[in-house]
C-alpha cells in the first residue's frame, strides 16, 4: 500500500447508495465518498464508470483525469486539494454540480462542453477574471468568493440565480445588467462605493454588501424599486454612521424584512413612515399635542371665545378644501353678507405674499423663525404645512374677533 495512492479496499469503504445503473441493466454503487484520506493518486477510479456522485474533498489531488471515464457523473466535489487547473477531463454529459473551492486555480477555462452545469463553486482560488461561461446555459449558482477579481464580466445572459463574488477587489457593480433571473447577490468584502448597476433586477431578493465603502444614503435609490428585495446587509459601511440611518433605510426600502442581519418589525416600519412621510392624521395628532402642551405651559385664563354653555353655537366657521376650489372667495363673501355674525380670521404663513395680497388682511406674513417662536409659545390653535410652507391659525386671531361678539370665519388648505 503506497502512501497517497488509492486502493480498492479504500474505495470499498467509501462506496454507498446502491441503485440501478444509468443504462438500467444492473445494480451498482452510485456514490463514492473519499474525503480527508490524504490521497494524491486516484487513477484507480477509472474503472468505476457508473458513479453519479463523487466526493474527493480535503485530499492532495492534482489530477482528475480519471473522471473522463465516468460518463454518468452528476456531482463532483474536489474542494481542498492541490489542483492548478479544473475540468481537465472529458466532460460527463450530464455533470450538474462541481466544487473546486480551496485549490490553486489561477485561470478559468472554456466550459462550452459543460452545458448541463447548474452549480459551480470556485471559492478560495487565485482567479483574476471570469471567463469561459458563455455556453453554460443551465448555470444558476456561481460562487467565486476569495479570489483576485477586480471587475465583474463574462456573465452575459446566463440564468444565474445565486451569485457570490465576496472577498475580492471589485470597485464597481458592473456586468450584471443581463442577469435578469438573479435572486441572491453577495458582494461583501470588496471596495464598492455605489449601488449603481443593480436597477431593474426585479427578482433580486437578497443583497449582501457588508464591509464595503458605501457612504451615502442616496445610493439606496438604485435599489428602492426592486419589488422582491427582502434582505439587505450594509454592515461595516460608512453609511451606517449617517444620522437616523436605521429608520432612513427602512423608509426608503419598506419592502425589506431584514436589515444588517436583524429582522425589521412592523413597529419600526410604522415609526419610519411616521417620521419621514406621516399620514395626515398623525401630523394632525402631533400638531394638536404640541399646541395643547405649549398652551398649558402659558399663564391660564378664561378666553373670550369660551362657550357660555354647551348649547351655544361654536364661534368659528372653517372652510377646508383643495387648492383653487374657491374657498377663500366663499369665506370673504360670507363675511360680507353676514357681517353681523362673522369676521374673517387671517392665518399666519411663512410664504411670501402673492401679487395683490395684503399683510393682516389676507395673511399674517412672518418668517419661519417667528412662526416657530409662536408654536413654542403655544399661540396657535392649529398648524399645517402646504407646499413646504408653514400655516397656522393663531389663538389671538380668534380671540380678537370673539371680543367683538363675532364668530371667526377661516379657510384652510388640505395638508
Amino acid at each position: 500500500h503506497l502512501e497517497g495512492v488509492l486502493d480498492e479496499d479504500t474505495v470499498a469503504e467509501g462506496l454507498h447508495k446502491l441503485g440501478r445503473s444509468a443504462p438500467g441493466i444492473e445494480y451498482v454503487y452510485l456514490n463514492l465518498s473519499l474525503s480527508g484520506r490524504g490521497l494524491s493518486d486516484i487513477s484507480i477510479l477509472s474503472r468505476y464508470v457508473h458513479l453519479q456522485k463523487l466526493e474527493l474533498s480535503s485530499n492532495k489531488i492534482n489530477d482528475l483525469s480519471c473522471v473522463s471515464h465516468m460518463p454518468y457523473l452528476l456531482e463532483l466535489n474536489a474542494s481542498n486539494n492541490e489542483l492548478t487547473t479544473y475540468f481537465a477531463f472529458k466532460p460527463p454529459k450530464n455533470l450538474k454540480e462541481v466544487d473546486f473551492s480551496y485549490n490553486q486555480i489561477p485561470k478559468m477555462k472554456n466550459l462550452s462542453a459543460y452545458q448541463s452545469l447548474t452549480k459551480l463553486l470556485l471559492d478560495f482560488n487565485n482567479i483574476v477574471e471570469i471567463e469561459g461561461l458563455g455556453k453554460c446555459h443551465s448555470l444558476t449558482h456561481l460562487s467565486l468568493s476569495h479570489n483576485r477579481l477586480v471587475a465583474v464580466s463574462g456573465l452575459e445572459n446566463l440564468p444565474i440565480k445565486i451569485l457570490n463574488l465576496s472577498s475580492n477587489q471589485i470597485e464597481k457593480i458592473t456586468g450584471l445588467d443581463s442577469l435578469k433571473t438573479l435572486q441572491t447577490l453577495d458582494l461583501s468584502s470588496n471596495k464598492i462605493t455605489s449601488l449603481e448597476g443593480l436597477k431593474e433586477h426585479d427578482l433580486l431578493e437578497v443583497i449582501n454588501l457588508e464591509d464595503n465603502q458605501i457612504a451615502e444614503l442616496r445610493e439606496l435609490e438604485h435599489v428602492e424599486d426592486l419589488p422582491l428585495l427582502r434582505v439587505l446587509n450594509l454592515l461595516k459601511n460608512p453609511v451606517q454612521e449617517q444620522a437616523d440611518y436605521w429608520l432612513s433605510v427602512i423608509f426608503m426600502l419598506l419592502q425589506l424584512t431584514e436589515l444588517d442581519l436583524k429582522k425589521i418589525s412592523v413597529k419600526e416600519k410604522v415609526a419610519a413612515v411616521n417620521k419621514y412621510d406621516p399620514p395626515p392624521e398623525v401630523v394632525a395628532a402631533k400638531d394638536h399635542m404640541t399646541h395643547v402642551m405649549r398652551g398649558m405651559m402659558q399663564p391660564q385664563k378664561i378666553f373670550d371665545s369660551t362657550l357660555p354653555c354647551l348649547d351655544a353655537p361654536y364661534p368659528m366657521l372653517v372652510f377646508a378644501g383643495p387648492v383653487a376650489c374657491g374657498k377663500r372667495e366663499l369665506t370673504h363673501k360670507i363675511c360680507r353678507q353676514f357681517n353681523n355674525f362673522f369676521r374673517y380670521g387671517p392665518c399666519h404663513t411663512t410664504r411670501e405674499a402673492y401679487f395683490g395680497e395684503e399683510n393682516r388682511l389676507d395673511y399674517y406674513f412672518v418668517t419661519q423663525e417667528a412662526f416657530d417662536k409662536m408654536v413654542n409659545m403655544g399661540q396657535f390653535i392649529a398648524t399645517y404645512k402646504y407646499s413646504g410652507y408653514s400655516y397656522g391659525l393663531a389663538r389671538d386671531t380668534v380671540e380678537s374677533i370673539a371680543r367683538e361678539g363675532l364668530a371667526t370665519c377661516v379657510d384652510l388648505e388640505l395638508e
